[in-house]
């Protein structure tokens, strides 16, 4: 943090606009899009029709975007070397306004009582107005100063200095010097109390008491404003730093490919150029001042590049009906030879392995539940931040598709008019496995199978209580059977592709049909890797496709034994375990693994379900000689 500075990927999921930042000196709050530097080319126009088509739906709906306006993606601005002596960047106002004195008076105690000692607790506006890092004492002695660790916030989203003074004395007015007050080393709230001059204090306790610290102001800092809307909630106190300040809520899909000409090709690349041409001056205007628009386009005749733009379209609105997940499980478990365009800018190229080049029966395992192999040679992965909430992550519904709406629209928005999403682009390569739904359904109407699906269900009905509002949905049991899977393939092929683990993500596809309930009728897996530039396409995943079934069996033969068994492989969802009442078998030691790897943050895993374990329940899909 020694030049202020974060990376584009972090700007549209951890430290987005409302998220709190520690630098050096201060802290602060990454500032709403209206203060983000966006002049002077330091940003690209991300082109995703079905992306921005279905945000754009979402906004109006939720009423944080006008009807008619189309919305765009928008990389965040990059740091350019400008002649004005500055550079593009992003606004974020100092927040919290109150800081402690770094300079320590001990206090004394009784006989017996913990040592106590105690720091000037200060506002923004009394410290020095050179660099505001300083604090000068009556005496003319000067601290430095750190950010106070608590503030207030509210399920909206809400965010609010506490009104320290107010809390000590309530409507009682004083002007006495306060002080936070520590005893041993422990940083309990009950050792921590807010003392003033006057001898008022309160405990640090005694905050976390609902409606102790009032009604929400509806106060956005990231914005600069006051919420119009008002707002009912209580005030929480929120630890600064702590993991729960700040749950982006990004959308990401997968790019998929045009089955066109030439020109339908490269309309697509400039779609987000084009985004508000609606007649054929747009385009010859698009022309006239965008260079990149007129070397790219400039053969082609005005007429063609509209009916290309309107027919893309179409195609975005008539998609919106189709969560992503479906359209992308579609493509990839098409059974083609060939997925896509085998060209340099190609979004999605992908070719369906023959059955005979990593179908190895010598292996011992039975390969039955797969249906199909795809090495996936380039793919294109989107993701935009449209919100945020705090307290509790937004649970996404069962089928990928955004947050469940009752909790959605308790997301707080990251601008107050703006007509675009930051998002990002990021290249790579993966491996797609297709699993016969026939066998899957073959698999859950076994009795011991179902048994075992009592067991989660009943963790999972004890865990959604956890949630004040509307709790995420049980992903369904072949979800936690090929989520498991995914989890021990990408431990597995970390080791065997050069790739380091953290940076292998998954989608998995278990998709319950619309058509008859109960039943999935698309079952598949994407390992993939992704990042800025053409780093992630560098051949190690797909080349593991030939060796798949030799992993495969040493992904399972590492789940029969986990070094925390037997307590790992006899543990069933309960209700007394926190998250761990969505899992059955499964800890750090076996499958849990990086949660920016992992599409459900380590939730709904049991290696019951794959392999026979300790447990012997006969749960398990996959038979014949797992050990190595």
């Amino acid at each position: 943090m020694a030049k202020n500075a974060q990376r584009l990927s972090q700007l549209v999921s951890t430290f987005g606009p409302g998220a709190m930042i520690d630098l050096p000196t201060r802290s602060v709050v990454v500032g709403g899009l209206e203060r983000w530097d966006m002049s002077g080319g330091s940003f690209s126009v991300i082109s995703e029709p079905r992306l921005s088509s279905r945000l754009e739906k979402l906004l109006q709906d939720q009423g944080r975007l006008g009807a008619g306006i189309s919305l765009t993606l928008r990389t965040p601005p990059k740091e350019l070397d400008v002649q004005r002596g500055g550079s593009a960047g992003v606004d974020a106002p100092v927040f919290p306004k109150w800081f402690i004195c770094e300079t320590v008076e001990d206090v004394g105690s009784g006989e017996g009582a913990k040592a106590s000692r105690r720091r000037r607790l200060v506002r923004w506006n009394d410290l020095d107005s050179k660099g505001r890092r300083k604090f000068e004492f009556d005496d003319g002695r000067k601290s430095h100063v750190t950010p106070i660790r608590f503030v207030c916030a509210c399920d909206n989203g809400h965010l609010d200095d506490i009104n320290w003074r107010y809390a000590v004395h309530g409507p009682d007015a004083c002007a006495e010097a306060m002080y936070i007050e520590e005893k041993g080393t422990s940083a309990d709230p009950a050792d921590t109390s807010v003392v003033c001059g006057c001898g008022r204090r309160l405990s640090l306790q005694d905050l976390f008491q609902p409606g102790r610290l009032g009604k929400c102001q509806g106060q956005r800092p990231w914005l600069v404003d006051r919420d119009p809307d008002g707002c009912d909630q209580n005030l929480k106190l929120l630890t600064r730093t702590a993991t729960n300040t700040y749950f982006p809520q990004v959308y990401t899909v997968i790019s998929l490919p045009t089955e066109e000409d030439e020109l339908s090709r490269l309309v697509e690349n400039l779609a987000g150029e084009l985004s508000k041409a609606a007649t054929v001056e747009h385009i010859a205007a698009a022309k006239m001042f965008n260079s990149k628009v007129e070397a790219t386009l400039g053969p082609y005749s005005n007429g063609d590049i509209l009916e290309r733009l309107v027919r893309l379209r179409e195609n975005a609105q008539s998609d919106l009906g189709r969560p992503p997940q479906v359209a992308e499980f579609d493509v990839f478990a098409s059974g083609r030879g060939e997925i896509g365009h085998n060209a340099p800018d190609a979004k999605l190229y992908a070719q369906t392995v023959p059955p005979e080049q990593w179908r190895d029966e010598d292996v011992g395992v039975d390969l039955s539940p797969i249906t199909n192999l795809v090495s996936v040679h380039r793919l294109r992965e989107v993701s935009c931040l449209y919100g945020f909430t705090r307290f509790e992550a937004a649970p996404a519904s069962v089928d990928g598709d955004f947050e469940d709406i009752q909790l959605a629209v308790r997301g707080a928005p990251i601008s107050q008019s703006a007509d675009w999403l930051p998002a990002i682009e990021q290249f790579g390569e993966g491996l797609f496995i297709h699993f016969d739904e026939t066998k899957i359904a073959e698999w859950l109407g076994r009795a011991k199978v179902l048994a075992r699906q009592d067991k989660l269900l009943a963790g999972y009905d004890h865990w959604r209580k956890r949630f004040t509002s509307t709790p995420p949905s049980y992903p369904g049991t072949p979800y936690v059977l090929l989520h498991s899977l995914s989890h021990a393939l990408m431990s597995e092929i970390a080791l065997d592709c050069g790739y380091p683990a953290s940076s292998l993500k998954e989608r998995i596809y278990a998709l319950p049909s619309r058509q008859n309930p109960g039943a999935y009728d698309r079952c598949g897996i994407l390992i993939y890797t992704a990042t800025p530039g053409a780093q992630g396409t560098l051949g190690g995943l797909v080349a593991t496709a030939p060796r798949f079934a030799a992993l495969l069996k040493s992904a399972l033969a590492g789940l029969t034994i986990c070094s925390s068994d037997p307590v790992c492989a006899d543990h069933e969802p309960d209700d007394r375990s926190g998250d761990r009442a969505t899992h059955g078998a499964a800890c750090h030691s076996c499958l849990l693994i990086s949660e920016t790897s992992c599409e459900r943050r380590n939730l709904f895993l049991d290696r019951n379900l794959l392999v026979q374990t300790m447990a012997d329940d006969g749960a398990e899909i996959f038979h014949g000689d797992i050990s190595l």
